[in-house]
């Protein structure tokens, strides 16, 4: 984390020093002498992004006491391999929601009285997505 803390404080250092090219680069043009508000402004709002990011990462690289793996130079691949969750790869309940939102998409795009449709069979599918496993051959 602290690599990925220092690269951004880079990050935003470099928008910085771009945003100040840019101004100035405008206003030496000699068809337009003034400042061009809209890139002066998106690469400071980016500079500003990449610093808040960094000083986050910065600061929950110090609160969590010790060194993570990626941070190590003597660390495996295995140490920083963490428990992901429980995924169902037979689960067709994820197909199913997709087509449930592309009928609502398709309702916005051809007709509104389809995203009731794809509406209420999506809500059918988050629910049996969800309790999957309270029922049928995979209950708990």
């Amino acid at each position: 984390m602290r690599a990925n803390a220092i690269l951004f404080w880079i990050l935003s250092a470099f928008f910085v020093l771009s945003a100040v090219v840019y101004t100035l680069w405008n206003l030496l043009d000699e068809f337009h002498r003034n400042v061009e508000w809209v890139g002066t402004v998106g690469m400071l709002l980016a500079a500003v992004l990449s610093a808040f990011i960094a000083f986050y990462v910065g600061r929950s690289h110090a609160s969590q006491g010790g060194e993570l793996p990626e941070d190590r130079l003597d660390a495996n691949i295995d140490d920083g391999d963490p428990e992901l969750g429980h995924f169902s790869p037979w689960s067709w309940w994820p197909i199913a929601l997709a087509f449930g939102a592309g009928l609502v998409i398709l309702g916005l795009a051809v007709g509104f009285w389809i995203c009731y449709i794809g509406v209420a069979f999506s809500l059918i599918c988050i629910v049996g997505w969800v309790y999957e496993y309270y029922r049928g051959y995979f209950a708990r």
